[in-house]
């Protein structure tokens, strides 16, 4: 997107640190690679053999539970493979390329439409249109809310997606923008890589007919459109109700604190503020930007309950004055550490 890197430029502001500390903080590690990819992968394993063994052989309230938490869990590879994208999980980047496949497979994601995407979108953050992987103001109700639990719509919605990727159609303004006519050559991988993916969940569908694993394609290429609701609450959470048109990180991001459960399945993307402000720091060392940038950044709040409950009080406010932005109080003197 040339045109709108020439005419675009946000002079971002950035909590100050130090080099050493960014030094550190931007060493990535194959053992911490492994502990939140591997972990996280046995914990898909495990939910996932739980609900299948199920049937038939626990209470049907039980069953609907267990298949719940899996879908649950299954909707986190989101973060998991928007981390991938950033190439920052493993210091081995055979090993990021490699998990980023895996991950864009399980999830339906198109790896290469999104990097597109979202290197518009952390240069330009909330600008639109330079920025229109997320614009503003993002709307949630209870009926969203609930439709993230039992998406029925979704894998209708996600396959001819893929069917039209695969037949090298780009819809929409956006991926139009990404992927301009002109330039074909550019569609090539993000067409070819939608194709494998229908041709892989394909091929689950066929072997689970063959071989009568009638479970098998629903805890596979179907989890990701049921129990979806912690999901819902964290990923939501993070520029709703903010400021738009705005070069500081701490007014469009919003950083939140989680229980250690919630934040492993999340990936750490609780720290959004931070992980906008320095996007190469590794998921599992934003705790400790944090740590060094707190006194620069507003409040945050406190888990799911305060967030929501501070979004609520902003929808509500919209409602009267649909241009209502948040803006988050800042700390009076910046912080000014080398």
């Amino acid at each position: 997107m040339e045109t709108q890197e020439t005419k675009l430029r946000v002079p971002w502001y950035r909590s100050p640190v130090s080099r050493e500390d960014l030094r550190v903080l931007n060493q990535r590690s194959d053992f911490k690679g492994f502990l939140q990819t591997g972990g996280y992968l046995g914990l898909l394993a495990l939910s996932g053999s739980a609900a299948y063994y199920s049937v038939g052989r626990w209470p049907w309230p039980v069953v609907i539970l267990v298949f719940l938490l899996h879908g649950e869990f299954w909707h986190f590879l989101i973060n998991g493979f928007h981390e991938l994208v950033h190439d920052s999980v493993f210091k081995t980047r055979w090993l990021n390329g490699f998990f980023l496949r895996v991950f864009s497979f399980l999830g339906w994601y198109n790896h290469h439409q999104f990097w597109a995407s979202h290197t518009e979108h952390h240069k330009y953050t909330l600008h639109p249109p330079a920025d229109l992987e997320v614009t503003l103001p993002v709307k949630h109700t209870f009926w969203t809310f609930l439709q993230s639990g039992v998406n029925w719509k979704g894998p209708y919605y996600v396959v001819r997606g893929h069917l039209a990727w695969a037949r090298g159609q780009v819809n929409g303004t956006w991926d139009n923008l990404l992927y301009p006519a002109s330039d074909p050559a550019k569609r090539r991988k993000p067409c070819r890589w939608s194709l494998y993916v229908l041709l892989g969940h394909g091929t689950i569908l066929v072997v689970s007919l063959v071989e009568h694993w009638w479970l098998l394609p629903v805890v596979t290429s179907l989890a990701p459109f049921y129990g979806g609701w912690l999901f819902y609450l964290c990923n939501n959470s993070q520029h709703a109700g903010l400021s738009d048109n705005v070069p500081d990180f701490r007014l469009c991001c919003r950083t939140i604190t989680l229980n250690p459960l919630v934040e492993f399945l999340y990936w750490h993307m609780n720290y959004h503020t931070e992980h906008h402000m320095y996007a190469a720091v590794s998921c599992y060392n934003l705790k400790k930007l944090h740590r060094i940038i707190k006194a620069d950044l507003p409040p945050c709040p406190q888990g799911l309950y305060a967030t929501w409950k501070q979004l609520f009080g902003i929808m509500k406010l919209q409602q009267a004055d649909p241009k209502y932005q948040y803006c988050p109080p800042l700390p009076a003197v910046r912080n000014t550490a080398a």
